[in-house]
């Protein structure tokens, strides 16, 4: 019988805060907590240690650590804008940063030792994701890269890591650490670099030396559609990630590539998440044992990442999915602090309107982006001719 799953979530991971008019806010997790609560499905995590400062520095430049602990003081001076933690900003130096940054990361960090221990052959993060930063800056609200602390464990225990990111966003903090590292498979799905932050995550970036190859990118058009997209996901990720035949898989499940997110521009459905989820969930059975190591990212219309956040848990924990429709009392809950209902079903009863004018274009740069990324996988000997 296999190990049961494993969640890890910590009442302090709210400590991790850029102030009430930043999108990458507390209420976040809080409404995906409720809701499962209300659905009596709350999963009882184990609340994770934080992650050591030497865990940290195994992936992150001293001198950037020692600027984020310098910012965390209260009236502390400010760092140097080559660490990306100006007072303004998309990732604005707090008091408690550092502390709070570690915390995150010992939840995903205690995920990966879990299944890299047997303990589990799944365990999920109910936070983290920081894809976006690099071994020597913070970037895109992300501080210290939880991803990267968790995979340098499973690396340390022999284990070859699929590193799977499905957030809107280019997931370049990642790629970036593990570049030259033959040890990791990247992939990534994204809206295009070329229309959004942080514009990179092209299908010429694929790794370098002993890494060549082992970073793949599907920039993706504006509007692109969930059926789109799960095309664009069949045809690259799950032969890139059947080629390298790895012992774990870690996800990052940013919800921002949802139709109603307000910070970026793909169109996909909760019905397109469950496809991915259990297309993911499928590859971990088949390809790496059943391990998988997940965790959250983006996600900023609070009402599609509680419903995106609550199908991966029960996906990926074996849950059937609960009755619709969603209980009215955490509706009316909801609708009372945030001024409009959440959605009355976990799936959504709409669809995105996209101009059938568009539609042609947008088909176009995803063939072009996945043709571009297949042939670099051939010649690798990652997909099949």
């Amino acid at each position: 019988m296999p190990p049961v799953p494993t969640t890890f979530y910590h009442p302090r991971y709210e400590d991790y805060f850029f102030g009430p008019q930043h999108p990458f806010r507390p209420s976040r997790q809080h409404m995906l907590l409720d809701l499962l609560e209300a659905l009596a499905r709350a999963p009882d995590p184990e609340e994770p240690a934080p992650a050591e400062r030497a865990d940290v520095l195994a992936v992150h430049d001293a001198d950037f650590v020692e600027a984020v602990e310098t910012a965390s003081q209260r009236n502390g001076p400010a760092p140097g804008r080559r660490y990306g933690l100006g007072r303004g900003g998309d990732t604005p130096a707090f008091s408690g940063m550092d502390a709070a940054t570690r915390r995150l990361a010992g939840g995903t960090l205690a995920a990966s030792r879990r299944v890299a221990d047997g303990e589990a052959t799944v365990a999920l993060q109910l936070g983290g994701g920081l894809h976006h930063a690099h071994a020597g800056r913070a970037s895109g609200f992300c501080v210290y890269d939880d991803l990267a602390v968790a995979i340098h464990h499973l690396l340390r225990n022999d284990l070859r890591v699929a590193y799977l990111d499905i957030d809107v966003h280019h997931g370049d903090g990642v790629q970036s650490i593990f570049y030259r590292d033959p040890r990791v498979l990247t992939v990534s799905l994204h809206e295009s670099g070329r229309f959004l932050f942080p514009g990179t995550g092209f299908p010429s970036e694929r790794g370098e030396g002993p890494g060549e190859g082992t970073a793949v990118n599907v920039p993706l058009a504006p509007h692109t559609t969930g059926e789109r997209y799960l095309d664009a996901f069949e045809a690259v990720a799950a032969p890139a990630v059947a080629a390298f035949a790895p012992d774990v898989i870690v996800a990052q499940c940013g919800a921002d590539a949802h139709m109603k997110d307000p910070l970026a521009h793909l169109a996909l459905t909760t019905h397109a998440y469950e496809s991915l989820f259990r297309n993911i969930k499928a590859l971990a059975d088949k390809h790496a044992g059943g391990r998988l190591v997940a965790t959250h990212g983006g996600g900023y219309d609070l009402d599609a990442a509680a419903r995106v956040w609550a199908l991966a848990l029960f996906i990926f924990t074996g849950q059937s999915l609960p009755e619709e429709p969603l209980p009215e009392t955490w509706r009316e809950r909801w609708r009372g602090r945030h001024g409009t209902a959440p959605a009355a079903t976990l799936h959504d009863e709409t669809t995105p309107d996209v101009p059938a004018s568009e539609r042609e274009e947008i088909e176009a740069h995803n063939r072009r982006a996945v043709e571009a990324v297949r042939e670099r996988l051939q010649g690798r000997g990652l997909a099949d001719e």
